[in-house]
């Protein structure tokens, strides 16, 4: 199921949204805002986060394994206060981690099934059930593994989530990057970027761009539903050697030398 899911063209938008949404707890704001280069280096930064993604769903798992350990001692040195609550964190707080696991498994499936992506009955648990792996690579010990159990943990963190200035300058940022001139004004890269971020804002949910003061409207709902499926019939003419990233064509090398079975293993079993 996550090799289904996360093979979508659709995942740069579910991307976007996960960070939308991860900036609404404070703390984990903060510590972006403390320790993240974003600002500085925003394209390395989407590059590597993507890339880790990638490689820890479809690479070998020792590759997977040794970047969930670089990960982990990233996280274990780097602590820090909320300037707007004084409330003192720890980037590896399992707490922490666990809501930045949940924003983007839920960001990346729901954008999945809302671009039109199918699903038989139970698949989506299948999915969140497979994601403990990833959750684990980074050393957070459970999270929620059904699609109940996501919507009730959503629910449950509703009174801690605030949309603080920092997390509101974050979405500026990620919605209108800077990009070189000739970038900007010699390709359509510009309007482009503005076009996909504007659609996973839309693909929040409605309480949550609330939260950034923006409209939460049944409306804004099915405008993002017919926008995300129109993108995704659109990415689907682009040959896949162009529209797949080097680690699915990789993994898919691999496949070719065990058989169609591997497609059905665990999630690092290739």
């Amino acid at each position: 199921m996550t090799w289904r899911v996360h093979a979508d063209p659709v995942m740069l938008v579910a991307g976007i949204r996960a960070l939308l949404f991860q900036a609404l707890h404070p703390l984990a704001m903060a510590g972006v805002a403390q320790f993240s280069d974003y600002r500085t280096a925003p394209w390395s930064r989407l590059h590597r986060t993507a890339e880790f993604v990638a490689k820890t769903t479809f690479g070998p798992a020792d590759e997977a394994v040794a970047l969930g350990a670089r990960v982990r001692q990233l996280h274990g040195g780097m602590s820090g206060t909320d300037r707007e609550t004084g409330r003192a964190y720890r980037v590896s707080d399992p707490e922490l981690l666990r809501w930045v696991h949940v924003c983007e498994a839920e960001s990346f499936l729901s954008t999945y099934r809302r671009a039109g992506g199918y699903l038989e009955p139970g698949e989506a648990d299948r999915y969140y059930d497979e994601m403990q792996i990833a959750a684990d690579l980074v050393g957070c010990p459970e999270v929620p593994r059904s699609e109940a159990a996501v919507e009730a943990y959503l629910r449950s963190m509703r009174p801690q989530l605030r949309a603080t200035k920092d997390a509101r300058a974050a979405a500026r940022f990620i919605v209108n990057p800077p990009m070189p001139r000739w970038v900007a004004l010699g390709t359509p890269a510009k309007p482009a970027w503005w076009a996909v971020g504007a659609l996973a804002v839309s693909l929040l949910p409605r309480w949550a761009r609330r939260m950034y003061a923006l409209p939460g409207l049944p409306t804004t709902d099915l405008g993002a539903t017919v926008s995300l499926r129109l993108l995704r019939r659109a990415l689907y003419v682009v040959p896949p050697d162009v529209r797949e990233g080097p680690a699915l064509r990789e993994a898919r090398i691999r496949l070719s030398s065990i058989g169609p079975s591997g497609m059905t293993g665990p999630l690092l079993g290739v």
